[in-house]
């Protein structure tokens, strides 16, 4: 499978690189395209694939470079479903997938693999899993998926026996045909990513799709307070469990501030470290996965207790002064943002703004209740100040995130939060919200130096 083949790949970026170079070594004939002018992309990923024999076309998609004598095109995850090469290679009768489809299909037989999707908690969901499943299995355990690190990329180390923890985003299910997770998590479904699958049902349908090969051997667990979850996953042959964070169920639940898992207490809440119910919730789902594995409750309470969070993800940074200071840069909509108000019950200094996209601040209007200060920043800081001031909040107005960074350490009290969490994407400044995030941390660790 996939040897002496003609292969189109659609997008570089880490998915399209690791393809490439994983399939011309299996003596296919690989072409790859990314619409980016050269100058934009990875130097030195360019150099090594041209070395290994990959055609590359750079800048524009030409039509004449896609035609019917091609076995497959493997579009990134991120390529638009009805980009014009995708559309073409359907009426054609070419295959198209993703590198996740074709890892998968040359997975060794006997690998454990755990899926991990939904719309918010999939990243810090997988991360603690994979350190559950690492701190009980060490080196048979290895992480894949959305969280940065290619299927194809792992390909060469595991065999029959490992267990992989991979994050699945929606844009990586789309071109999903044959991929089984031995067991499959969903942690929750909101509206999102309605531009890449045009609609919230066509979302729903291709988050589902996570489920779709998984028989009654094969682990599913949901999170049972989520309608959308329910509805969308009512017709699986999966063998369903379920997690509850606001009533004891036959699962896993929250009870008198300690999660349990089918009447055996794992943990206390006020072990776990990362705020809010939704990380409790996610903790709930590690726990699932992880007795799935027998692992041990001394394990997971091990790893929950001293888990900071996934960086850039409403992460605690540190406490200085007695102010608590939580990165959430990667907050770029106002439903992250409502999240991250709600996982606190101090006086919270909060940093709006960044980019304008017109996204509507007064849809933060209920979740507003402890914020004591606001600091508005960015390109859209004008209408971050009028919504503050609709509320009565102190507002204060700055261009860039240092100096309201300042304003933030000035105006807030012992006891209190200083919250980065923006409800904007960063692009009217960052090249990417990591590079803000990184920012605020780089404050507070000179706010620990100053005498």
């Amino acid at each position: 499978m996939f040897e002496n083949k003609k292969i189109f790949i659609l997008g570089l970026a880490r998915s399209g690189y690791q393809a490439a170079k994983f399939l011309i070594q299996r003596n296919n004939e690989v072409i790859l395209n990314d619409g980016k002018d050269e100058s934009l992309l990875d130097a030195s990923q360019i150099e090594e694939l041209r070395k290994l024999g990959v055609k590359l076309y750079f800048g524009s998609h030409p039509d004449e470079i896609l035609d019917g004598t091609f076995d497959y095109l493997i579009k990134n995850p991120g390529v638009p479903i009805d980009h014009k090469y995708v559309l073409k290679a359907r009426k054609l009768g070419i295959e198209v997938i993703n590198e996740v489809e074709m890892a998968y299909r040359l997975l060794p037989e006997g690998v454990k693999l755990i899926g991990i999707t939904g719309t918010n908690g999939k990243t810090t969901t997988t991360t603690l899993t994979y350190n559950i499943m690492k701190k009980a299995f060490g080196e048979k355990v290895f992480l894949a998926g959305n969280v940065g690190v290619p299927l194809s990329s792992i390909l060469n180390n595991v065999s029959s026996g490992d267990i992989i923890v991979m994050e699945v985003s929606c844009q990586q299910l789309e071109n999903l045909d044959k991929f089984k997770p031995d067991v499959a998590v969903m942690t929750n479904l909101s509206p999102a990513h309605i531009d890449f699958l045009k609609s919230y049902e066509n979302y729903k349908r291709v988050k589902a799709k996570l489920f779709k090969n998984q028989s009654s051997k094969d682990i599913a667990i949901l999170n049972i307070e989520n309608e959308d979850v329910l509805n969308e996953t009512r017709d699986i042959l999966s063998t369903v469990k379920y997690f509850s964070s606001k009533k004891e169920i036959n699962g896993c639940y929250l009870k008198d501030d300690a999660i349990y898992y089918y009447g055996e207490k794992v943990i206390n809440r006020d072990q776990i470290f990362i705020a809010g119910i939704h990380n409790v919730e996610n903790c709930m789902a590690a726990i699932m996965v992880a007795k799935e594995f027998s692992v041990s409750n001394e394990i997971i309470c091990d790893v929950i207790s001293s888990f900071r969070g996934v960086e850039h993800r409403l992460e605690y940074v540190d406490t200085v002064n007695g102010i608590k200071y939580y990165n959430d840069t990667e907050a770029t909509n106002i439903k992250c943002t409502q999240i991250a108000l709600s996982s606190f019950n101090q006086p919270i200094t909060i940093i709006l703004g960044g980019l304008e996209r017109g996204q509507d601040f007064y849809e933060l209007s209920p979740y507003m209740k402890d914020v004591a200060n606001i600091i508005a920043i960015g390109q859209c800081r004008d209408r971050v100040e009028e919504f503050g001031k609709s509320l009565n909040i102190p507002t204060y107005k700055y261009q860039y995130l240092k100096d309201g960074f300042d304003k933030a350490v000035e105006v807030t009290l012992a006891g209190g939060i200083i919250l980065l969490s923006p409800a904007s994407a960063s692009w009217d400044q960052y090249k990417e919200c990591e590079i803000r995030g990184a920012e605020f941390k780089k404050k507070v660790e000179e706010l620990k130096h100053e005498d």
